[in-house]
């Protein structure tokens, strides 16, 4: 056993940790509300997976060309 096992008692979860946990979360936000946190964390999900799909804009991976300004007397000469 290593020394975070020992000092937080986490181990392996069974059916009965799960259990518990799951009626700590019932009782701590009610039976009703539930489906409404689940439903808002697949919204959250769903919405993040289609803003990592979108199509990046193709010039974010271009080097950029500065523009140099011959009139400008701070600009490098060549």
């Amino acid at each position: 056993m290593n020394f975070a096992t020992l000092l937080l008692g986490i181990g392996n979860f069974g059916g009965t940790e799960f259990l518990l946990i799951g009626l700590a979360i019932i009782l701590f936000f009610g039976a009703k509300r539930i489906p409404e946190l689940f439903r808002g964390m697949g919204q959250g999900i769903r919405e993040f997976k289609d803003a990592s799909k979108e199509e990046q804009p193709e010039f974010r991976d271009r080097p950029v060309n500065p523009t140099v300004n011959p009139n400008d007397p701070t600009a490098p000469r060549q």
